[in-house]
C-alpha cells in the first residue's frame, strides 16, 4: 500500500535526516520548509513555502496520509510574538488543514522543554501526562501545540503522536544530554512507529534513547512501537560538563539553560 506522508520543516536537522532514512518504497515523502532544498535523486517532492501560507500549506496537504509537524521556531532567543505567531497560530493551520484535506494522522514534534521546569528525579522518572511545567516561552509554544493535538484528535478524530524530543545529535555532548540524547537511528525508529502504530488516537511520547540514566518513562513509546536501542552512557567518558551542568539550579531541572530567570529576554 503507498502513502504520502508531508514532512515541515524538512531542511531542519532532524527533517534533513528523516528525509533519508524514512524513505523506502511504495512511500512518497513531500518536503515542505522556506528554505530552498536540493533535491535528491529520491521519490520526493519537494515545496518551498512556509506553512503560514494557508494556499501553499493546501496545495501541500493534498492527498496526503500523514504529516509528520517539525516546522517552527525551535530555539531560544526569539519574541514572544513569533512564537505565538509560528509555534501557535502555525500549528492550528496544520491541524485544521489536516482535519479539511481528511489527513488521518499527525506526528507534531513537541519538546521535553514543556517539562523543563520539573525537577531531575532518577528514582521517579516522568510520566507522559503530568501538568506541564514549561522552562520558556518556546516551551509554552509547544505546551500549546500538544493542547491542539488533543483538541483535534478528540473532536476529529485524528491519530496524533505528540513526540517530546529530547537532544537529538550524534553523540551525547554534556552531561545533561547523558539523559535526554536523542540517537539519529532511534529517531528514525521513534518516528517511524509513530506513522505505523495501528489506531494510536492521542499520544505523548518521551523523545529519547534507551538510556541507563534517562528520568523520564519510556512506556507511551512502548505502547505506539519504539522500542530504542542506543544508550548515552557508552559515552560518558567522553563528555565534558556544559556551563548549565554546573549551575546547581540550572543542572536540577530538566530544561537545563532554558531555566535561567533572563532565558527571555530578546536583545
Amino acid at each position: 500500500m503507498s502513502e504520502t506522508v508531508l514532512v515541515t520543516g524538512a531542511a531542519g536537522q532532524i527533517g534533513a535526516h528523516l528525509r533519508r532514512s524514512l524513505a523506502r518504497p511504495g512511500r512518497r515523502l513531500r518536503l515542505l520548509d522556506v528554505v530552498e532544498m536540493t533535491p535528491r535523486d529520491d521519490e520526493a517532492d519537494y515545496v518551498t513555502a512556509s506553512f503560514l501560507d494557508e494556499s501553499a500549506l493546501d496545495v501541500a496537504m493534498t492527498e496526503v496520509d500523514a504529516v509528520i509537524h517539525l516546522g517552527g521556531l525551535s530555539t531560544g532567543g526569539y519574541s514572544w510574538a513569533d512564537y505565538a505567531n509560528v509555534n501557535i497560530t502555525g500549528t492550528q493551520m496544520i491541524f485544521d488543514a489536516a482535519r479539511r484535506h481528511e489527513v488521518s494522522r499527525v506526528v507534531y514534534a513537541s519538546s521535553h522543554h514543556v517539562m523543563g521546569r520539573a525537577r531531575i528525579d532518577a528514582a521517579h522518572p516522568l510520566g507522559e501526562y503530568e501538568a506541564p511545567q514549561p522552562d520558556s516561552y518556546y516551551a509554552v509554544s509547544k505546551v500549546a501545540g500538544e493542547a491542539l493535538a488533543r483538541l483535534y484528535s478528540e473532536r476529529h478524530g485524528m491519530d496524533v503522536v505528540c513526540v517530546r524530543i529530547g537532544s537529538y545529535r550524534e553523540r551525547p555532548s554534556d552531561q545533561r544530554t547523558l539523559w535526554n540524547w536523542l540517537s539519529p537511528s532511534d529517531c528514525t525508529r521513534l518516528f517511524e512507529a509513530a506513522l505505523q502504530s495501528p489506531a494510536p488516537g492521542f499520544r505523548i511520547v518521551w523523545g529519547v534513547s534507551r538510556n541507563t540514566t534517562r528520568v523520564v518513562s519510556l512506556d507511551e513509546g512502548t505502547a505506539i512501537g519504539f522500542h530504542p536501542l542506543d544508550d548515552a552512557e557508552v559515552y560518558r567518558d567522553s563528555v565534558s560538563p556544559a556551563p548549565y551542568d554546573l549551575d546547581p539550579e540550572q543542572s536540577s531541572l530538566l530544561g537545563g539553560a532554558y531555566t535561567a530567570v533572563h532565558f527571555d529576554q530578546v536583545n
